[in-house]
């Protein structure tokens, strides 16, 4: 629910078109609605300016299938995380209009594509193993309203990679850097910006990567000024984060 599904509603309510029951019943569930299942938060969007996120690893079809419908009666924006392509094909199949952002691995409901895009938000990755991570960081940044840019697998062993495309961080105001293994490349980053970098941890790697963890230590072990962390395959709030900060630029 947002703005504009609040005022279309009193709107029809004066224009007649709702009578009291109708919009009593509507209002009931304006806040929150309680599944068996779920307590979905109807109000988030209002109060925090981008609406509840769908995880869909660890429900089942069914449970998916319900809370989307209900999302879909409300209105507004609606992001599915964490969704596998065969996952998304059956949910577009019984409720069309979605889309797929394959890289992401992400279902959106109802973009508002007429929205402008303001400042930049950068995201890199020190591999292509990465991008997932990274793409869900870059989806969320431009669905909360941000301009984004990417610069993938630059990482450190082959650092010319990344000075090559310096020209790329000019006028971002937040710089996302997604890598797994060691983790060094957001510190190289933090070196060469005057301005915050996040730094995303990613459960790519073998042996002692300890499935991200070794980069997570890394990356909070940052001698780099200006660099701060989010846990490991967090895309999504490192997106959600950069966006908030870019957003500073535009009040």
């Amino acid at each position: 629910m947002n703005d504009s599904f609040l005022k279309e509603l009193l709107k029809d309510y004066k224009d007649g078109r709702l009578n009291d029951e109708q919009i009593t019943e509507r209002l009931k569930n304006l806040s929150f609605e309680t599944l068996d299942i779920a307590t979905l938060d109807h109000h988030r969007e209002l109060r925090t300016g981008f609406p509840e996120v769908i995880l869909a690893e660890g429900k089942s079809d069914d449970q998916l299938e319900r809370i989307v419908k209900s999302r879909l009666e409300k209105g507004g924006l609606i992001y599915i995380s964490r969704i596998v392509e065969a996952r998304a094909d059956n949910l577009l199949k019984k409720y069309s209009g979605g889309i797929f952002h394959k890289d992401a691995r992400a279902v959106v409901y109802n973009e508002d594509k007429t929205k402008e895009k303001t400042g930049k938000v950068l995201v890199i990755t020190a591999g292509t193993s990465d991008i997932p991570v990274a793409a869900e960081a870059a989806l969320t940044a431009s669905l909360m309203g941000s301009y984004v840019e990417t610069m993938y697998d630059v990482g450190v062993a082959g650092i010319h990679r990344l000075l090559g495309q310096k020209e790329k961080f000019k006028n971002a105001r937040v710089i996302i850097v997604a890598a797994g293994m060691e983790g060094a490349l957001p510190s190289v980053v933090g070196g060469l910006v005057d301005v915050p970098v996040i730094a995303v941890p990613t459960s790519v790697g073998y042996g002692t990567s300890f499935g991200g963890l070794t980069a997570l230590l890394g990356m909070l072990n940052s001698c780099a000024n200006g660099v701060v962390v989010v846990n490991i395959d967090n895309g999504f709030g490192a997106g959600y984060t950069a966006a908030l900060i870019n957003r500073i630029g535009e009040k």
